[in-house]
């Protein structure tokens, strides 16, 4: 008996030869990971070396041609529109999938997934287009100029709401039906079930939403090119035209050469830089509930 025991236990060959083919992809991902962000920091380097990093806070302005290089309103820019975005779609796209997997009905949930599976698949530049002729114009006619860090704000809520509202479907999905039916059998209300039990359940594949939807906000960039306005200012009002690190990367990398050329890779770094810092952060959050 014990040697039947330990004959089904032991792992065959396949599961194996999948443990190393996943650690393969794993350390793969890593050495590319580390790969980029070499690249940049050698590309960033000859400026860094010239003129530091604190010239990129303390220039009173962006102008690469007469030897300045403050990108701190492009920073702020890339902030603002990127957690504008990610606290609308937020709570849009985790009440979407609550309804969606608990309150509709099974017709009305499949139309739902379909048309978020649309929206998740159409192109940056279709939205920047529709934001473009139709958002900016309607923006305009309340306050000019309609090309705004609200415009920005706009376009890449509908952006990521599907990669927010998807994850959170599929995370509320994998929650154990034994929770659901506990909670029934103790009396607990649909509300007070999903507020108690189903989102500390889910809160890992939630997290992961919110990831993934902020990364693709922050780095974002054709649409938020169309309808910011690139203005190189740092906002003191959602109408304010903006400009993003990356707009900023778009429209003068082509032509940039020597320092300015620096300059922009420095703006990748910091771009980088972002996503760890967000990485870093989620993660403790998610260890500290998942432990609390």
């Amino acid at each position: 008996m014990t040697l039947l025991k330990t004959k089904i236990l032991s792992p065959s060959q396949s599961d194996i030869f999948l443990l190393w083919i996943l650690r393969s992809l794993a350390v793969i991902t890593g050495i590319i990971v580390i790969l980029i962000t070499t690249f940049l920091l050698l590309e960033a380097l000859p400026i860094l070396r010239e003129v530091g990093w604190l010239r990129f806070v303390s220039d009173r302005s962006w102008n690469p041609v007469q030897g300045l290089y403050n990108l701190l309103p492009m920073l702020w820019g890339s902030l603002l529109v990127t957690f504008g975005s990610v606290l609308f779609a937020a709570p849009l796209g985790i009440g979407s999938a609550i309804f969606c997997q608990y309150y509709a009905p099974p017709v009305v949930g499949g139309l739902y997934r379909q048309l978020i599976n649309l929206l998740a698949g159409i192109p940056s530049v279709v939205y920047g287009f529709w934001g473009l002729v139709v958002l900016v114009p309607l923006i305009g006619k309340l306050q000019p100029p309609g090309a705004s860090l609200l415009a920005g704000i706009a376009i890449l809520t509908l952006m990521i709401l599907p990669t927010i509202a998807l994850t959170a479907e599929a995370s509320f999905s994998e929650v154990p039906n034994e929770y659901l039916q506990g909670a029934a059998a103790l009396g607990i209300s649909p509300w007070a079930t999903i507020r108690s039990v189903v989102l500390p359940a889910a809160k890992s594949g939630l997290f992961t939403g919110l990831i993934l939807g902020t990364g693709r906000a922050i780095g974002e960039t054709m649409a938020v090119l169309m309808v910011c306005g690139n203005v190189v200012q740092t906002p003191t009002s959602i109408f304010d035209p903006i400009r993003t690190l990356t707009a900023n990367i778009a429209l003068e990398m082509a032509y940039a050469t020597g320092n300015h050329r620096s300059a922009l890779f420095v703006s990748g770094l910091l771009l980088m830089g972002a996503i760890a810092i967000l990485v870093a952060v989620t993660e403790s959050m998610s260890r500290r509930n998942s432990y609390g």
